[in-house]
């Protein structure tokens, strides 16, 4: 809920409900004219270094500055954010579910919708049936896929994978490609997201897509990782690899979008919050997350 706004602030004012971006734009530079605002150019530098667009930042502990997580903050009951970072939402959208949208479901259903554009009646396979995989399958599914294979580690993630929509479940394990196959007449999927950033995990992705088809990376590897994708199997099998982040997303555009889609019961969030905690919950919703035992958890003031 917006609580102040500065000098020259229209667009939101006190009282309003918003969803806050952490990929904010501009919609003046080369990427923002081209509508692709998640590689906005001006914030870039803030972005990555914590600060507000003036370089400073609002917060401080024994005389030293506190830096903003993505021009936003991280686990706090207030903030002072870029205006450009408020989306506004209707005031029907229940708050936690304005949590996901600013973050795994923009994340998950752009993937889908905005970068891979998957075609009705197509094949997918999502890598990790996690809060952000989740919701690739949900798009999926809402994008008509005919097929949609869900593929993680944790054998307990198969029942909740296939009830947001998954049509299939398959083990990671050394014949996760020939099971892949075996599902899709033998060629591999038209599109495959790995939503997990493991390198492996996306060098197996090229296994898994059929020729001609697409790989989009969700999921983000480790900073200064590699993974070793063989051009001459690209080239001559004419497979696509794409980047996704942030879901591809306008965010003005696209968080009305998905609460609508929401309202309209066609994205099933309310499921996807497992667990609700406290703030001093932390290190025990970080440990849940990370066991794999939650499909997503909201930390709750």
């Amino acid at each position: 809920v917006v609580t102040a706004v500065g000098a020259g602030v229209t667009h939101v004012k006190p009282g309003d409900h918003v969803a806050l971006n952490w990929a904010p734009n501009c919609g003046h530079c080369f990427y923002c004219l081209r509508d692709s605002p998640s590689l906005c150019e001006t914030f870039v530098g803030p972005i990555w270094g914590g600060t507000m667009m003036d370089g400073t930042t609002r917060l401080s502990k024994g005389g030293q500055p506190v830096y903003h997580f993505s021009a936003l903050a991280c686990f706090a009951d207030h903030v002072v954010v870029p205006d450009v970072c408020c989306v506004p939402l209707d005031k029907d959208v229940p708050m936690e579910i304005a949590a996901l949208i600013g973050c795994a479901v923009t994340t998950g259903v752009g993937a889908v919708l905005n970068t891979a554009v998957v075609e009705p009646g197509s094949s997918v396979v999502v890598y990790g049936a996690g809060g952000v995989g989740l919701n690739i399958i949900m798009a999926a599914k809402l994008a008509g896929a005919g097929r949609i294979i869900a593929v993680d580690t944790n054998e307990t993630k198969g029942d909740i994978a296939q009830s947001f929509g998954a049509t299939d479940f398959v083990m990671a394990r050394p014949d996760t490609v020939e099971a892949i196959r075996s599902r899709t007449s033998g060629r591999g999927a038209d599109y495959v997201f790995e939503a997990i950033g493991i390198p492996a995990v996306q060098e197996q992705c090229l296994d898994a897509v059929r020729p001609g088809g697409m790989i989009v990376y969700v999921g983000m590897s480790p900073m200064g990782s590699s993974t070793n994708l063989p051009g001459a199997i690209i080239a001559r099998q004419e497979k696509t690899v794409k980047g996704s982040y942030y879901g591809s997303a306008n965010t003005a555009r696209d968080f009305p979008l998905y609460a609508d889609l929401y309202k309209q019961g066609l994205l099933d969030l309310d499921r996807l919050i497992s667990k609700r905690y406290k703030l001093d919950q932390i290190n025990e919703a970080y440990a849940e997350m990370l066991a794999g035992e939650i499909a997503r958890g909201v930390i709750v003031f």
